[in-house]
C-alpha cells in the first residue's frame, strides 16, 4: 500500500481509476484527508511520472470532489475503513477567446454545423455565414421580422456543397434556404416557407436524419413538417396570417408549405421542441413552454403521452444530452432544471444548476457526454458537468452589460451568440 501522508495527518485509504490514457498501476494509497484537488493531481503527476504536468479532475461516488476528503467525508457520512474508489479525469482548461463576428443587430441563434463555419440568425431577419478565418462569405434576407431560431439540416447524401438552413421567426413563418457553398462562392435561395402558427414562432429544430423539422410558436402549437420541398403551394396565399405578414417582394418561386401534423397539448407559447435522440426514444419529441411544464409527445399519433409540472418556472429553452437519458430546461427563475429520464413515471425535476441571471440557452456536446455550456442574461457563459451541478466547472464573460441569446458547441468550438454579435470560445480538456 502506497502511503503520502506524514504522521500528523489523519489519512484514507484511496484505489484509482481513470478512463484517460494515464492510468496507474492497481494499488492501494493512503491519502492525507486535508488534500484538495490541487494535491491529489499532483500525486497523479508524480506517480505517471509525465513529461509534461496534466491537471486532473477527481470524482468521487459520482460527484467532483469540489472539498478535502476530510469534508467530503463528514458530509456523505463515509466510514474511516472504507476505502474509497476515485476516478480521475483531465480538468478542462480556462476558456480561450478565439474571435469575434459583429453584427449589426442582436444575434439570435447560431449554428456550428458545417465543418469550418458558422451561422447566425438576427433580429434584422437575414441569415449570415462565415469562415473560420472571420470572413462573411453569405448575407441572406430571409425574413421580415426577427428570426428567433436557425438550424442545419442534416443530408442524407454524401454531397457537401448544398446545405438546407432551416429559420423561424416572428413573421409567423419558417422557411428553408438552400445555400451552396461551390468553388464559384457561396450562394444562397430560399425555397419554401412553413405556414402554421398564428403568433410568433420561438424555434425550429431537425431530426438527425433531416427528414423532419419541429417548429414551436406563441400561440401554444407545435408543427411536425416533412423537408421535401413542394411542386405547388399548399396553402392558400389569401389565408388571414399571410395577408398579415407575408413578405412584401415574395417569389413564387417559394412554396407555401403545410404541416403534416400538429401538436396540441401547451396551455401556453411553447418555447422549444425538439425530437428526442436515441434508437430507444425514436418516435418522440419534447418540449417546453411558458405554462412551466415539459411535454413528452408520441410524434406519429401527435398525443402528449407525458407531462413534467415544475411550478412557478417559465421554460426559455430545452436541450437533450447526447445519450437520450437526460433533459435540461432553462427558466426564468435563473435555474436551470434536469430530468433524468430512466426515472419511470417522472413527474419533476431530478436536480438544479443555479444562475445568478436568467439562463437563455444550452447546448450539449457529442464529445463532452457530461458537460453542458449555458448562456445567461447577465452576459456570462457557464460550463457545467452533469456529475456535480453544485456550482459551475467553469464561467466566463462574453460580453458586459447585454444578453446571451444563444450558444452552440462542437467539439472544443462554442458559438455564443446575443446583444453583443458572435463570439467564438475554445474549451479544451474534461471528458
Amino acid at each position: 500500500m502506497a502511503s503520502s501522508s506524514s504522521s500528523a495527518v489523519p489519512s484514507h485509504p484511496v484505489v484509482f481509476t481513470t478512463k484517460t490514457p494515464y492510468a496507474l498501476p492497481s494499488q492501494k494509497f493512503m491519502i492525507p484527508l486535508d488534500w484538495k484537488r490541487y494535491q491529489l493531481s499532483q500525486l497523479i503527476n508524480k506517480a505517471l511520472d509525465l513529461p509534461r504536468p496534466i491537471p486532473f479532475d477527481f470524482l468521487v461516488h459520482g460527484e467532483i470532489l469540489r472539498t478535502s476528503l476530510l469534508e467530503w467525508r463528514a458530509e456523505k457520512g463515509v466510514g474511516e475503513e472504507d476505502t474509497l474508489e476515485i476516478e480521475y479525469f483531465e480538468s478542462v482548461m480556462p476558456p480561450q477567446r478565439i474571435s469575434e463576428l459583429p453584427h449589426e443587430d442582436w444575434v439570435s441563434s447560431v449554428s456550428c454545423r458545417i465543418p469550418q463555419h458558422f451561422v447566425t440568425s438576427s433580429y434584422d431577419g437575414h441569415l449570415r455565414l462565415f469562415d473560420y478565418s472571420q470572413n462573411p462569405l453569405l448575407d441572406i434576407s430571409v425574413h421580415q421580422a426577427p428570426i428567433t431560431s436557425v438550424c442545419v439540416v442534416p443530408s442524407p447524401s454524401t454531397e457537401t456543397e448544398s446545405r438546407i438552413l432551416a429559420s423561424s421567426s416572428h413573421d409567423l413563418t419558417a422557411c428553408l434556404t438552400r445555400i451552396f457553398l461551390g468553388s464559384e462562392g457561396p450562394s444562397a435561395s430560399t425555397v419554401t416557407s412553413l405556414h402554421l402558427h398564428t403568433s410568433p414562432l420561438s424555434s425550429i429544430s431537425t431530426d438527425v436524419s433531416g427528414s423532419h423539422l419541429l417548429t414551436s410558436s406563441w400561440d401554444g402549437l407545435i408543427g411536425v413538417w416533412d423537408t421535401s420541398i413542394p411542386n405547388d403551394h399548399q396553402v392558400p396565399l389569401d389565408r388571414e396570417d399571410d395577408r398579415k405578414k407575408r413578405r412584401k417582394t415574395a417569389s413564387a418561386n417559394i412554396k407555401r408549405k403545410a404541416p403534416i401534423a400538429v401538436l396540441k397539448s401547451h396551455t401556453a407559447r411553447v418555447s422549444k421542441a425538439l425530437f428526442a435522440a436515441g434508437e430507444h426514444a425514436k418516435g418522440k419529441a419534447y418540449s417546453c413552454g411558458f405554462d412551466s411544464t415539459v411535454r413528452t409527445w408520441d410524434v406519429e399519433s401527435g398525443v402528449c403521452i407525458n407531462t413534467i409540472n415544475v411550478p412557478e418556472r417559465p421554460m426559455l429553452d430545452l436541450a437533450e444530452t447526447p445519450d437520450g437519458n437526460t433533459l435540461l430546461g432553462a427558466s426564468t427563475d435563473r435555474t436551470v432544471s434536469i430530468f433524468d429520464l430512466r426515472v419511470s413515471s417522472l413527474s419533476s425535476s431530478t436536480g438544479i444548476m443555479m444562475h445568478s441571471a436568467t439562463p437563455s440557452c444550452i447546448a450539449t456536446s457529442e464529445s463532452r457526454k457530461q458537460q453542458v455550456v449555458t448562456g445567461a442574461y447577465d452576459g456570462v457563459a457557464r460550463l457545467w458537468d452533469l456529475r456535480s451541478t453544485k456550482s459551475a466547472v467553469t464561467s466566463f464573460r462574453v460580453w458586459d452589460g447585454m444578453k446571451v441569446l444563444a450558444v452552440d458547441w462542437v467539439r472544443d468550438v462554442v458559438g455564443i451568440g446575443g446583444e453583443g454579435g458572435m463570439e467564438v470560445w475554445r474549451i479544451d480538456g474534461g471528458s
